[in-house]
């Protein structure tokens, strides 16, 4: 049998791809479209990006707390600096995702019901992905006309939509399988815009053939290109961790939050539409399956490491 590749140094870096551009305004940090508020977001990669996959894949497990300079030497791990930590954990605090604790005569920040809210709304599909919707199921169809004097509501409305994985149909009508139609109501409902919209669940009964529309409303190629980037990037660390029984503690630590990361955002693009309206070879399961074999791998030893970082340990 042939020798699995050699492992990493511990603590080198793996690198997700590039995001193609930045992300729309709207979404909150966890990926998932959050209230009507400025979004702490950035492109993907960036170092608050990953304290919030920290956060949600981390912090959740040690009793949804963190000390401030243990943190600073996990995310060493993955070539964020302290002054890089430091100046994240203030802005997520200033949006009221951390308050200041000190347990054990340790400095740390704890994670606040807001925070803890939003990350456990994103659990579901993050973690489990976007299964494809049956096309018996029907549509969900959004209809605004919101007036010039709430503009900013209205980029809002279409950002939220964006990030829930609606398509855009044509001018201020948006499409997506009929279950997001509570996702749909939500995110209106905190704009505070039901009575500028319209929301409309039924079956695509005739007119317009429904792979073009949904070709033109979705960025199918960018989606999946998404998904395949995510694959060349990881694959080789799959394959480099096969059969291995000496991953270090630190590197599994690094790959796991890289992985997570990267993966985050991923799921919420994908709408979720029914397999037989897509491409042969959509690269979605491919992904998934990848990343869930990734998180089995190494989320144990990963979190192994991450405690020994917490007072008490």
């Amino acid at each position: 049998m042939s020798r699995p590749p050699a492992e990493p140094p511990a603590g080198a870096s793996v690198e997700p791809p590039a995001e193609a551009s930045v992300e729309p305004p709207g979404p909150d940090v966890a990926g998932r479209p959050g209230p009507a508020e400025e979004s702490p977001e950035v492109a993907g990669g960036g170092p608050r990006t990953l304290v919030v996959s920290f956060l949600g894949a981390v912090v959740r497990r040690m009793g949804n707390w963190l000390p401030i300079g243990g943190t600073i030497d996990l995310l060493g791990a993955v070539d964020l600096d302290g002054q890089s930590v430091r100046t994240a954990v203030f802005r997520l605090k200033k949006r009221g995702w951390l308050t200041a604790e000190t347990r054990e005569s340790v400095r740390g920040y704890a994670l606040t019901p807001h925070a803890l809210d939003v990350l456990a709304q994103g659990d579901e599909i993050i973690w489990h992905a976007r299964q494809p919707a049956a096309l018996d199921d029907g549509w969900c169809i959004v209809t605004f006309s919101v007036p010039e004097s709430m503009r900013s509501r209205r980029q809002q409305l279409r950002s939220h939509l964006t990030a829930l994985g609606f398509g855009n149909t044509g001018t201020a009508t948006w499409l997506a399988p009929a279950r997001m139609l509570p996702a749909a109501e939500r995110a209106i409902a905190e704009l505070e815009l039901t009575e500028h919209s319209a929301v409309f669940v039924g079956a695509h009964m005739a007119g317009q053939d429904l792979r073009d529309l949904l070709a033109q409303s979705w960025d199918l190629d960018g989606i999946d290109g998404r998904y395949r980037d995510f694959v060349a990037t990881f694959d080789p660390v799959r394959r480099s961790l096969a059969g291995s029984a000496a991953i270090t503690p630190g590197y599994a630590f690094a790959t796991y939050l890289h992985v997570v990361d990267a993966w985050r955002r991923l799921p919420f693009r994908d709408p979720g539409l029914p397999r037989d309206l897509l491409p042969g070879d959509w690269s979605g399961p491919r992904a998934t399956a990848l990343f869930e074999l990734l998180v089995a791998t190494l989320e144990g030893r990963a979190l192994a490491y991450a405690v020994q970082h917490w007072p008490g340990s």
